[in-house]
């Protein structure tokens, strides 16, 4: 007689999300995404009136979210908003590091090594503070989950862009690394790389641009819409996601995958 399949739990309910970049785009529609599935919120975010908004339109349907001040340049906050966060929600179970911000700009512009120290500590040394931040919190969670928001920019280039590809290479990296220091306490670390995603950045480029680079690039011929990257994001925090660790996922329409 073969041994019965075991269950493994689909469910999100109750669990505890801290999740920073949660004003908007990405982080606005993983709040969402989380809320529906029953899972409790904390929304970080530089703008804190941007997350209250949030908070605000989750309560609104019945879930339960509380928005925080959080600039992710600053240790002390981070370290603070963290015992913040575990104090009024009881713990934290999932962490899902997503702030970030961009700005191109040429390697001899003679503002270039401000702009990277900003997107360095922004993309990647908030990252790793988060991560020991929340560390002792995670560790008394039995489904305890890490999430880094990378890039497509994580396996390649775009021109005068290079902070922001180096910083996402290293997010890549940090990844693996945590996967691997953290695997024999049984958390998860894990890294997804959006390609084009809607977002009000990218709003901005032309929809003429937007189509022809989405036509020329992407399998799908089409850029995301931010919840379809938050699903992938639930989909790691997930009980059932147990075996996951250590991967770096492209989420972005088959982008990679196409030559031509």
């Amino acid at each position: 007689m073969k041994a019965e399949v075991p269950h493994l739990s689909r469910s999100v309910e109750g669990r505890v999300l801290f999740l920073t970049g949660a004003a908007s785009g990405i982080g606005r529609a993983t709040a969402h995404v989380f809320a529906r599935e029953g899972a409790r919120v904390a929304l970080s975010d530089i703008d804190e009136e941007g997350a209250r908004a949030v908070a605000a339109e989750i309560a609104a349907k019945g879930g339960e979210a509380h928005a925080y001040a959080l600039d992710v340049t600053d240790g002390d906050a981070i370290l603070d908003t963290v015992e913040l966060v575990a104090t009024d929600f009881g713990g934290i179970d999932y962490l899902v590091n997503n702030a970030g911000a961009a700005r191109l700009t040429a390697l001899d512009a003679p503002d270039f090594d401000d702009i990277w120290d900003w997107q360095i500590n922004v993309l990647l040394t908030a990252h790793q503070r988060a991560v020991r931040a929340a560390l002792p919190h995670l560790r008394t969670s039995n489904a305890a989950r890490i999430v880094n928001i990378a890039s497509t920019e994580a396996f390649g280039a775009t021109a005068r862009n290079s902070a922001y590809v180096a910083a996402k290479h290293g997010v890549a990296g940090l990844t693996k690394a945590l996967a691997v220091d953290l695997g024999k306490e049984g958390i998860t670390v894990n890294a997804i790389c959006p390609g084009p995603v809607l977002t009000g950045l990218t709003e901005k480029i032309p929809e003429n641009d937007r189509n022809t680079f989405a036509h020329r690039r992407t399998a799908l011929r089409r850029y995301a819409d931010p919840v379809e990257i938050a699903h992938m994001i639930l989909s790691l925090c997930l009980p059932a996601a147990s075996y996951v660790t250590g991967a770096v996922i492209p989420v972005d329409g088959g982008m990679i995958a196409r030559n031509a």
